[in-house]
């Protein structure tokens, strides 16, 4: 087991990409700190890990509020005495819009909590990580930030983009700050994952492009090598490396897993 006594904080960690990080983290032997803002997802994932007698401990929290970050990591030292993992994977899809047609709170709520979430959770564990001289921090970003293909945004994604690629650069430098008290941060750039949320993002896009969604999810699966899109537990394998022991000497890099994306046309 290969995160035996340790604790880790999964924001976003209901359903999904986090949920699955959550179910891998605990079979390898950690103790799970489940944070996001809608709690009946939390509750589910945290029956799973029970059923599995797993340690779990649920914290409603919006990673994009201050105060409720600060409580979220006061009440994980409180509950469980340590932090030893950060996974910073809360986030939103955002708008699908062109700019010219952005609305400024949506543009304001995607970098909010995809970005700035990222910060103030990094911000409050590393308080306490660096009294410790150890911890890791995994950030969750996209390749529809970092662009795999050549190309740094997505049309009608800029939002989500900015806010992907800012967690980029936060990943890089807090890894450099961080560095000499032996904690490690790295960042995770999946392509299109299967599950709800490319569902929504797919229905939304081939709307605003004005195709169908079995087009517009044809022409995505011709740009992979393997002929397919990324399952969430292949997401959540890469985090339990990156968590452990066997990624030490792993600080300050972009793990992208995308099954292979590239343009053919």
């Amino acid at each position: 087991m290969r995160l035996k006594d340790k604790v880790a904080i999964v924001t976003g960690g209901g359903k999904g990409i986090g949920k699955s990080i959550s179910l891998a983290f605990s079979s390898e032997g950690a103790a799970i700190v489940l944070a996001a803002r809608t709690l009946p997802h939390l509750e589910q994932t945290a029956e799973e890990i029970h059923s599995q007698n797993g340690k779990v401990l649920v914290i409603q929290t919006n990673v994009a509020n201050e105060e409720q970050v600060e409580q979220m990591v006061a009440k994980t030292l409180k509950h469980y005495g340590q932090i030893d993992i950060l996974v910073n994977n809360g986030g939103i899809i955002g708008p699908v819009s062109s700019v010219i047609d952005m609305d400024l709170n949506a543009w304001n709520e995607t970098l909010a909590i995809n970005l700035t979430g990222a910060m103030l959770c990094s911000r409050e564990v590393l308080k306490h990580m660096i009294q410790r001289k150890s911890g890791t921090i995994i950030n969750i970003s996209s390749e529809g930030g970092r662009g795999g293909d050549g190309r740094a945004g997505r049309p009608l994604r800029s939002a989500y983009g900015c806010s992907k690629m800012g967690l980029i650069g936060l990943t890089e430098a807090m890894a450099v700050e961080v560095g000499e008290y032996g904690i490690r941060v790295n960042a995770i750039s999946p392509g299109a994952v299967s599950g709800e949320r490319v569902d929504i993002l797919l229905k939304r896009s081939a709307q605003a492009m004005g195709v169908s969604m079995d087009e517009l999810e044809a022409k995505i699966v011709m740009n992979y090598s393997l002929g397919r899109i990324t399952e969430e537990s292949e997401i959540a394998s890469v985090a339990a490396f990156l968590a452990s022991n066997e990624a030490s000497a792993v600080t300050g890099q972009v793990i992208v897993v995308n099954c292979g994306h590239h343009i053919l046309f």
